[in-house]
């Protein structure tokens, strides 16, 4: 069995990010040889201007869709976040913290189903701030969209190149 197609393997059939470790114990190879292949795979996808990456989050790593080709999965792909969803969710990471009252003032009152919507989702998390709630995004958030960074200035810089594109 080839290391560097076993290890590709992997990453693709993996719901979420894996260490080399993980990788290296699930298929048995060598760690240094799952290091190896993970690179080898990370330079063949860049060389190639493929629309898939393999991406490093923090110390482990996930073959996804670099975010530059994701309006052209829409018509193929499910949407999980319904337009209405996802401007609320833009909302929180833009102005995050942000209170949820704070959150009804600006999007109405559908803001309560959102909310639980993305909290269920693990793209938000709460915490109470007296009778309401404190709303920012999580590392999953930052993960699913590829953003690279939890901190909420490198957050609003990716919204806003977002936004000018479109």
């Amino acid at each position: 069995m080839d290391s560097k197609a076993a290890v590709e393997a992997a990453l693709y059939s993996a719901s979420d990010k894996l260490s080399i470790s993980e990788i290296a114990e699930k298929t048995g190879i060598p760690v240094e040889e799952v290091r190896t292949a993970v690179m080898d795979l990370r330079r063949d996808y860049d060389e190639r201007d493929s629309a898939i990456q393999i991406a490093k989050i923090g110390t482990e790593y996930r073959m996804m869709l670099r975010p530059e080709y994701s309006e052209c999965t829409g018509s193929f792909a499910k949407a999980e976040l319904s337009g209405g969803v996802l401007r609320t969710l833009t909302t929180i990471a833009y102005y995050q913290p942000v209170l949820q009252s704070e959150l009804l003032k600006l999007r109405g009152p559908r803001v309560y189903d959102d909310v639980h919507a993305l909290v269920d989702m693990d793209f938000v998390a709460k915490k109470r701030a007296g009778n309401t709630w404190e709303l920012t995004t999580t590392k999953k958030f930052a993960e699913y969209f590829g953003i690279g960074s939890t901190r909420i200035k490198d957050i609003q810089a990716w919204i806003k190149e977002k936004s000018s594109n479109l």
